[in-house]
């Protein structure tokens, strides 16, 4: 009676941790979202090329910013099982080593990509009326790169150390920021989409200075500039882990470049309502994001405190949760899908076109928020190179063949693309998830046995 009573207990408080953890994360990045569809919306009004020169570069933003996303992971992990261990010290190594990580990777990132601004709209097969706009505005955009790559790997440190609530402040300050310049610079200055880039460059620079005045006063995270020093411990660690996260995003990104270059050669209404229903999507598989980090940083804990039992539960519960809600999201979506396009458009066309196209996602939103989830529990253990295996094989082998073959040799049209997209969600969902179903693999995947995963 007392042991169902410890799990019982175990339960109640792993569920309150992730809702409690998952809330700030699921608000910042539902008003965040909202507020890019503001974005989208102001940009749209400015005509379907306005938005094509916008959207044409977007997974190449993707792509560059996989570089701290990936650091972002490592930073997670290794801080939350330091926090699970109690092992201050070690908690303040890694936190030190973040501030290089953030800059240097930044910096390199930034250089690099504002260097081929130039070539990236013509790779992406933008029709020439609209690559000048398009490069001018990727450029500007990746100008404060080295403050973009600080607000994801120090505030995912932030998240690590339990405090999920500071990060979403300063994002939705930032996000709100952004709006405010765009309508400004857009509309009142006539900027048009080269005002659209520069509110999002400043928003950017602010956040990231934000993020790192928040990382500095984090008490768990303090560490004196005086013993400022690489540490080779911590960044072979951290190199362990986010290089194969570092490889799924690329694989991932190049796949998502390369499909939407396929979309892309359909013309520029076609592409416009393909951009904006992705864009229109994002929402309704936010909460899925949002738990992935609560069940990361809890996961880590877990780990860091040789939990088994806590580490089964929290990933047991994530799974429900996050499934629960992204049945109802599925639902709003597919009901949503006509208003909410004209929302981004003032072409019925294209609003037409994408309106459909969310209808068939709806129904794959499961699907999406169990691969998410699963992503955070391999994630929060630091085993990230089964989902870059995962990742690699159904976006190259799934996505991106059958849409070559759809739309190149069979010259299918966005339907069929799409379906193609939603084989891909689903085929990554059952792959993150077959490994776990049995007892011995989930006992394989806890360090202190032999680990099959890698």
């Amino acid at each position: 009676m007392g042991k169902n009573n410890d799990i019982s207990g175990m339960k109640t408080e792993v569920l309150k941790s992730l809702i409690m953890l998952s809330i700030p994360t699921v608000i910042e990045e539902m008003l965040a979202t909202l507020l890019q569809y503001v974005d989208t919306a102001m940009v749209g009004r400015l005509g379907e090329n306005a938005t094509a020169s916008v959207s044409v570069t977007t997974t190449v933003t993707w792509l560059i910013h996989s570089v701290p996303a990936a650091l972002a992971v490592a930073a997670l992990s290794l801080i939350a099982k330091a926090v699970g261990s109690g092992d201050g010290e070690r908690i303040r190594r890694i936190s030190g080593q973040m501030l290089f990580l953030a800059t240097g990777s930044g910096l390199l990132v930034g250089v690099v990509s504002m260097a081929l601004s130039p070539f990236i709209p013509v790779w992406m097969g933008a029709e020439a009326s609209i690559r000048r706009q398009a490069s001018l505005y990727f450029f500007i955009v990746c100008i404060p790169m080295v403050f973009r790559s600080c607000n994801s790997i120090l505030g995912a440190a932030i998240r690590a150390t339990k405090d999920t609530k500071t990060p979403m402040l300063i994002n939705l300050a930032a996000n709100v920021l952004n709006v405010v310049l765009n309508y400004l610079m857009i509309y009142t200055m006539g900027m048009g989409v080269t005002g659209a880039a520069a509110a999002s460059a400043i928003s950017y620079a602010l956040s990231g200075i934000c993020m790192f005045i928040a990382y500095r006063r984090n008490k768990l995270l303090y560490w004196d500039w005086k013993d400022y020093r690489m540490d080779r411990e911590v960044l072979r660690d951290c190199a362990r882990i986010s290089i194969p996260v570092l490889g799924t995003n690329v694989a991932s990104c190049f796949g998502y470049v390369v499909f939407a270059s396929l979309v892309t050669g359909m013309g520029n209404t076609v592409f416009a309502a393909h951009s904006i229903a992705v864009t229109a999507e994002t929402i309704f598989y936010i909460p899925g994001y949002g738990l992935r980090t609560a069940t990361s940083a809890l996961i880590g804990i877990s780990l860091g405190e040789g939990n088994r039992k806590k580490f089964e539960t929290v990933g047991g519960l994530s799974v429900l949760i996050t499934m629960g809600m992204m049945c109802l999201s599925g639902a709003a979506l597919y009901f949503s899908s006509c208003p909410l396009m004209t929302l981004f458009t003032n072409s019925s066309r294209v609003a037409e076109i994408g309106a459909e196209m969310l209808k068939l996602v709806a129904f794959s939103e499961p699907f999406f928020g169990l691969m998410v989830v699963m992503e955070g529990i391999y994630y929060g253990l630091g085993r990230s190179r089964y989902p870059f295996f995962v990742e690699t094989f159904s976006m190259w082998g799934v996505r991106i063949l059958f849409t070559f073959v759809c739309v190149r040799l069979w010259n299918l049209g966005l339907r069929e693309v799409w379906y193609c997209m939603i084989a891909d969600n689903v085929c990554k969902a059952l792959l993150l998830t077959a490994p776990v179903l049995g007892r011995k693999y989930r006992k394989n995947l806890f360090p202190g046995d032999s680990c099959a995963m890698e």
